[in-house]
Order: C-alpha cells, then sequence, then structure tokens
C-alpha cells in the first residue's frame, strides 16, 4: 500500500507517517535517484525491534562484565566459556554463537595471534603477558546483541598495550564516523587512518555487520574505506563496528583444523574491539559496552 500523509507509518510506531518516517523516505528515494547507495526498508528498525534490540544489548554488556571481574591468568578459556553460558541462561536468554553454522562453544575467545573466531579449550591457559579478545553475542527474546572487549593478561609488554589501545581508538573513531546521512566508507576510511598513522594494519576480509533481528544482517562493515563511498547510513539502522587490527601485515588465515579460528599469517599480535551502534537523527548511539 502507497503511504499517505494520514496513513498510520509502516514502522509500528502508532504515529501518522507525515510525523514519523516520512520525511527520512523521501530523502532516502532523492538520494537513490542520485545514485545512491541506500539501506533497505528491512534494515530499518522499528520502534519495537529497537526496544527488544537494546533489551539484548544491555544482558550482553552484563556478560561481558561479568567475564571482566573473573578473567585472570591460570585461568582456561573453557572457564570464560562456562561464565558466558552459565551467566546467559541465568538471565534467559541465549548464546548467540552456540551451534551457529557448527560453532562449538558459547563464546569466542581470541588470544594474541588470533584475529577472531577463537574456539575456547581447557587446553588453552592464558598466562601473564597475553592480549585476547571476548567476543560475546547474545539473543534475548528473539533480538540480538554483539560486542568484545580486549583484556591484558598479567604484565603485558608496551608494545601489546599499546596495540590494544589504539584498536579502542579505532572502534571510536569509526562510530564518531558513523553519523547520520553519513556513509559506510567514512568509517573504514575513520578506522584505517587511524591504523595506518600507528604503523597496523587492517583485516579486511571480515567485519563489522547489520544486526539485530538476526545473528548477521545486511550491511557488512568494511574497516577500510573510502569517505563519501558506500550505503548511506540512515536512523534506525543499527549494526556493529568491529576493527581487527594487525601489528603485523593484514594477511590472516584461517585454521584448517577446525575450520574457524583466524590467525595473523604472519604470528603477529592481533586485537579488535566491537559494539553495536544505533543510527539516530542525532548521530551514533552505542548499545552495547
Amino acid at each position: 500500500m502507497k503511504m499517505t500523509d494520514n496513513n498510520l507509518c509502516w514502522c509500528g510506531s502508532g504515529k501518522a507517517y507525515a510525523d514519523c518516517h516520512q520525511m527520512n523516505d523521501a530523502k532516502l528515494a532523492l538520494l537513490q535517484s542520485q545514485g545512491k547507495e541506500v539501506p533497505t526498508r528491512e534494515m530499518i528498525k522499528t520502534p519495537e525491534q529497537i526496544a527488544g534490540i537494546r533489551e539484548a544489548c544491555a544482558i550482553n554488556t552484563a556478560v561481558l562484565d561479568e567475564v571482566a571481574k573473573h578473567i585472570k591468568a591460570g585461568m582456561t578459556t573453557e572457564e570464560i566459556n562456562t561464565i558466558v553460558y552459565d551467566f546467559t541462561i541465568a538471565h534467559g536468554a541465549t548464546p548467540a554463537p552456540l551451534g551457529f553454522c557448527g560453532f562449538p562453544k558459547s563464546v569466542c575467545t581470541s588470544v594474541n595471534d588470533q584475529v577472531c573466531h577463537g574456539i575456547p579449550s581447557q587446553y588453552d591457559v592464558l598466562k601473564s603477558g597475553d592480549i585476547v579478545n571476548v567476543d560475546v553475542s547474545t539473543i534475548y527474546k528473539g533480538y540480538y546483541a554483539d560486542a568484545s572487549r580486549m583484556f591484558m593478561i598479567g604484565k603485558v609488554r608496551k608494545p601489546a598495550a599499546d596495540l590494544v589501545a589504539i584498536t579502542k581508538q579505532c572502534l571510536l573513531k569509526g562510530i564518531e564516523a558513523a553519523q547520520p546521512w553519513a556513509h559506510l566508507g567514512d568509517i573504514g576510511a575513520a578506522v584505517s587512518a587511524l591504523a595506518k598513522k600507528h604503523g597496523y594494519s587492517v583485516v579486511t576480509e571480515f567485519g563489522g555487520h547489520g544486526v539485530g533481528v538476526e545473528f548477521h544482517e545486511d550491511p557488512f562493515v568494511c574497516h577500510v574505506g573510502k569517505r563519501n563511498t558506500g550505503m548511506v547510513l540512515a536512523p534506525g539502522m543499527i549494526f556493529t563496528i568491529e576493527p581487527m587490527i594487525n601489528m603485523g601485515r593484514k594477511g590472516v588465515f584461517v585454521d584448517a583444523a577446525n575450520d574457524w579460528t583466524v590467525y595473523t599469517e604472519d604470528g603477529s599480535l592481533s586485537a579488535q574491539w566491537e559494539h553495536t551502534i544505533l543510527i539516530t537523527e542525532n548521530g551514533p548511539e552505542i548499545l552495547t559496552y
């Protein structure tokens, strides 16, 4: 049905179309007519969906806070998995990674030269000097959240600590660039410029993604890009920004033994931070911490 001013808005807000999405829809149509790539309506979350995703994000943040209370040298990555599973289930939620495309655990734990998708194991013991990414994804009442943090175990050497700190700054720069009516390329440009400034490289095979109604949705968010290119960022979009920054070269490979864990090709350290963000009329809003 063609929307008119007095129709209730398609988003389910209960407001008249003219008082809700009409102006943004018109702006997207104009930008598309000018040759810009614009999000589909499915990528624009409704108020009901946003509310549900917020709830999932709150639990996801609490899971990471629980990991932060306990992570230490001498613990195994399997123990991290147990913390994540037990805490998530106790809060009425489900770990999204568990069983996803055959993934065997409830969380990804990527240590040192592991870029992402590290599988927790009773044989992987954290030691002083390690850096580890804990990537938590949560399903709550059918909605998804996704975020990760870096943890430094014991006494970490300065080069590794600097990588962790700069990678977080790359994340924040990417979020800062994710303004309404900007472009996906602005995010990648901001991330890669800061990484390059410090002599690091950016992984391009993996990136951020839409999230909320499904675990992985469009669009793909590359962390290398050119300003004013790529899809227009419209209010209501929800996606992750999750730069993976290598101390050495950007090349990576997937472990043939498990077909999941990604390593740096040159054995250098890698770090990653991730947030789920919402594009609003006033700028990006971080939904996870």
